[in-house]
């Protein structure tokens, strides 16, 4: 199954990694500060989407949804963002890299 084995997520929060701040730099502005805020906003983006990931896991690995937030909103916030951070293992290094390459595409600015 999808959620036995660590590749495929870890491939998963991988590519995120990649595509969020390439996204992103498609509608942001050229620059070194903005490229400190994409990276900044980047990670936030990051952080909420391997929180929903590893809840979509769960999930798929049979828990109900029900069971998953019964013990209260901020207990499953507090739970799931601790793993989401975890999780930058995978995609933080790809974030870096990601970002580190931005400045190749630019434009109008230098680095």
């Amino acid at each position: 199954m999808f959620d036995d084995g660590l590749i495929f997520p870890a491939l998963a929060l991988a590519l995120a990694g990649w595509l969020v701040p390439r996204l992103l730099s498609r509608v942001w502005p050229e620059g070194v500060k903005p490229l400190f805020a994409l990276a900044f906003v980047s990670t936030l983006i990051l952080i909420a989407l391997s929180a929903a990931f590893i809840i979509g896991l769960y999930v798929w690995g049979g828990v109900p949804l029900g069971q998953v937030f019964s013990l209260g909103v901020a207990a499953v916030a507090v739970h799931f963002g601790r793993l989401a951070l975890i999780s930058a293992l995978f995609w933080g290094p790809m974030l870096i890299l990601s970002v580190a390459g931005l400045p190749r595409h630019w434009t109008r600015e230098r680095w």
